[in-house]
């Protein structure tokens, strides 16, 4: 069976308190709407999040919990420091020791950009058509399959893109 990676970058976030440092800033509405979608847009599809990685960014952390709100039963999730504004490297990094935390065949991982969307755009084998690929604007979302056993096996250029969305073709938003 391949393993199947779920990469998000998180949803829309707020500008409006100054005060709050990157780290603090939580999603606005538009976000929170975004975020709810994608969760629908996955369930829908029947594609359980398996275990998550994620910023430990108030950001992130908000978008899982509204994506995973979608599903029943509780998520298994790993917040990680290391994911805050990580790079390309250091995701690829991350996402090669899931073994060390998960058996299962399905990992997701949230963070931000530039590093989500450059990891999305460097482990495909084929880019989509969709406009929005490249960009990898917030909330965007790309499920792959690689056709290997161990995640420490996963390499650039070897994911097969399954599908990919971003909020404005779920909701117009």
């Amino acid at each position: 069976m391949p393993l199947k990676l779920i990469l998000i970058r998180h949803a829309k976030s707020s500008w409006t308190n100054l005060e709050l440092s990157d780290h603090e800033r939580v999603l606005n509405t538009r976000g929170i709407a975004s975020a709810k979608a994608v969760g629908a847009w996955l369930e829908q599809r029947n594609q359980p999040l398996g275990h998550v990685f994620c910023s430990d960014a108030s950001r992130t952390r908000e978008t899982f919990g509204l994506i995973s709100a979608a599903f029943d039963g509780a998520t298994p999730v790993t917040f990680l420091p290391d994911l805050y504004l990580a790079s390309q490297m250091a995701m690829l990094t991350i996402l090669r020791g899931a073994g060390d935390v998960t058996d299962g065949d399905t990992v997701t991982m949230i963070g931000h950009n530039p590093g989500i969307g450059d990891l999305a755009v460097g482990l495909a084998a084929t880019r989509p058509a969709h406009p929005k690929f490249a960009l990898y604007p917030t909330c965007a979302t790309t499920i792959y399959e690689f056709d290997v056993t161990d995640w420490a096996a996963v390499a650039p250029g070897r994911g097969q893109i399954v599908d990919f969305t971003v909020p404005r073709d779920l909701i117009g938003a």
